[in-house]
């Protein structure tokens, strides 16, 4: 290899080769002929998305909570799952929930609420809210064939700016626009500049730019931050209580998630036995995600035999014996990205064992007790209560509790919790542990109200090796979870069409399996 040809390889840009594999010409000719001969793109109205009747109060709940000051809300940027290529998008839940968009199609986006006049802004409220994005670039750009990230010809079209604004019903402007609304006029509010709101660890370049305009013009960072945490705290609690349309998309989700704990009952005779088993099951439940959803919840736990004892095992890569059992947890996640949370414990030979049956039906009395006492007015804190009560009680029927049950259940004992180490619920929604950000009082110490979303999914777990309980319960994992929603006056299993006795998950399996 000569000098000349050493230094035209070392010339090309390291950003640029990853562009190698495309082999696209670069001759002027080829890129005259890529800009011509298109068909115009279609024209045409939108009606509002369903959801645009309900996302402005949830603009509005922001607005009233950070009057006079500018909130900013990225979507986030792609994630690179290896080298070039990128994992599906999803936009952070803070900006789906006050947008109303889901999917993949708004990658960089930012929401951004500029403050107005009180009572002169959008819906009435104390800011403009506008929607900058990146629209897809025309066909008769270089972008349009070249740019695998974003360009038309690689990842299909992408709604412009006129469509949002129909169907969200909220402004929307080219991201080329989002430096000087972002930074105009920014600064200390002791000197008369705006103070910036910024949802952080979503988007590392709008933390740049917010971060630099803080720093130009004397603002504390170290204040800043802190501010911004009120944000991500608010964003989180604003979604505790769901609207009716929310509630809907969960409807949807559990109904899904249901269909494809179907899908895996049906697929188990093929799994059970093979040396890869638990992905067989897996790979059931993800059909159905991606049949009737956008993808998955979260990762699918597929435990069989031990595995169950493991409690986010997702590794999914063991074989399934008869007369064991599988702890499914798996939730398909809609358009709209609410998904479900459902959990059960089948006998994949059909029938339980007296010692499964016997510990299946302690974790059921226990969701049973939980469900028994929610409605509103009552403490979070006080399901987990009401199921780890019950569990220990069966603990201690069977022997198994080293202390008596007084003692156990007393805040300095605790021993019944080696079998339950985590909690009985957790909010649902947008994420599967939905407003974890929330404060304390709101959420743990928080009151129930008509709207909550959560899960109640009490469990008991034996290691094989714990060598603190017999023989017979080693290596027994069982949890139960249903999907429930606060009414007016007490809960409402959305899960309920999923069996949840002994018997009635043993005659579904038959069922099922013919």
């Amino acid at each position: 290899m000569t000098s000349e040809e050493h230094t035209s390889q070392d010339a090309q840009q390291l950003k640029d080769r990853v562009n190698n594999r495309s082999q696209r010409p670069q001759s002027a000719a080829f890129k005259q002929f890529m800009a011509s001969h298109w068909a115009e793109s279609a024209t045409s109205t939108h009606a509002p998305d369903a959801v645009a009747e309900y996302s402005p109060s949830r603009r509005r709940a922001v607005s009233e909570r950070f009057s006079g000051e500018r909130v900013v809300v990225p979507a986030g940027p792609l994630k690179v799952r290896s080298n070039d290529t990128d994992y599906r998008f999803r936009p952070h839940s803070a900006f789906a929930h006050l947008t109303g968009l889901g999917v993949d199609h708004e990658p960089n986006a930012v929401l951004v609420f500029e403050p107005v006049e009180p009572g002169t802004g959008d819906d009435g409220g104390d800011h403009e809210v506008t929607l900058y994005f990146k629209p897809m670039a025309g066909r008769s750009t270089e972008e349009f064939y070249s740019d695998s990230r974003y360009g038309e010809f690689w990842i299909g079209p992408r709604p412009g700016l006129e469509e949002f604004e129909q169907r969200l019903g909220i402004r929307a402007k080219d991201l080329g626009e989002l430096e000087p609304a972002v930074t105009k006029n920014a600064g200390a509010v002791e000197i008369g500049g705006t103070r910036i709101r910024l949802l952080r660890e979503v988007d590392l370049n709008v933390e740049a730019l917010v971060d630099t305009s803080r720093i130009n013009t004397g603002v504390d960072l170290e204040a800043s931050d802190a501010l911004d945490a009120e944000l991500t705290e608010f964003c989180s609690e604003l979604r505790l209580v769901k609207d009716e349309w929310e509630v809907d998309q969960m409807r949807h989700s559990v109904h899904a998630t249901i269909a494809g704990f179907e899908d895996v009952v049906r697929a188990l005779p093929r799994a059970v036995g093979h040396d890869r088993g638990e992905r067989i099951v897996e790979g059931a439940f993800f059909a159905r995600a991606r049949l009737e959803g956008n993808d998955l919840g979260y990762d699918t736990i597929a435990a069989s035999g031990n595995n169950a004892t493991v409690l986010h095992w997702i590794r999914n890569h063991d074989r399934i014996e008869p007369g064991e059992l599988l702890l499914l947890d798996a939730g398909v996640e809609a358009d709209s990205l609410y998904t479900a949370d459902l959990t059960r414990t089948i006998p994949v030979s059909g029938t339980f064992t007296s010692v499964q049956r016997r510990v299946y039906e302690a974790v059921l009395a226990a969701a049973d007790a939980a469900f028994d006492i929610v409605k509103p007015g009552i403490q979070f804190r006080e399901i987990h209560q009401a199921a780890v009560t019950v569990l220990a009680e069966h603990l201690d029927q069977w022997g198994l509790l080293p202390v008596p049950l007084e003692e156990a259940l007393s805040p300095e004992g605790q021993h019944h919790r080696r079998w339950m180490p985590h909690g009985t619920s957790h909010h649902l929604g947008l994420d599967v542990h939905d407003c974890a950000q929330a404060k304390r009082d709101l959420y743990l110490d928080g009151i129930l109200e008509p709207g909550m979303v959560f899960t109640i999914e009490p469990g008991l777990y034996f290691k094989e090796e714990d060598l603190a309980v017999p023989e017979e319960y080693r290596g027994i994992g069982i949890r139960i979870e249903d999907d429930v929603l606060v009414t007016e006056d007490g809960a409402e299993n959305l899960s309920s069409a999923l069996p949840r006795t002994p018997e009635a998950v043993e005659g579904w399996i038959a069922k099922l399996q013919g």
